[in-house]
């Protein structure tokens, strides 16, 4: 039987997992800085997704530890220094990888919230 400690861990796990899918979307949409990854992230989700940067930050120094992202030093428009992270490669295969996932798991709860009418 899992103990409160292990469903709360999967359930980061699940979490964390979403996020570095979402990064590796934006980031297919070109190169960012993490406020403007938020700031996509939030925008393009209709305003319900917000990224707190206590999980944005350490979702970001993962996928480049993985090697999925790579990051640069640049200035921004606004005239401030920003690392700015692209995808790599191996990112864009993790992004496929984790559609795939993300594609079935929807229609497997799709599928439980909307079950289909049997007939008898």
């Amino acid at each position: 039987m899992p103990t409160m400690k292990n469903r709360y861990q999967n359930r980061i796990e699940l979490l964390q997992g979403t996020l570095d899918m979402l990064i590796l979307q934006t980031l297919q949409w070109g190169a960012n800085h993490g406020y403007g990854i938020a700031n996509a992230i939030r925008a393009n989700s209709g305003e319900l997704l917000k990224v707190e940067t206590g999980s944005l930050y350490p979702a970001l120094h993962r996928l480049e530890k993985q090697g999925w992202v790579k990051s640069d030093w640049k200035v921004t428009e606004a005239g401030q220094r920003a690392k700015y992270y692209h995808l790599t490669a191996g990112g864009k295969k993790q992004l496929v990888s984790e559609h795939d996932r993300w594609t079935q798991l929807s229609a497997a709860i799709a599928g439980i919230m909307n079950p289909a009418v049997k007939e008898s």
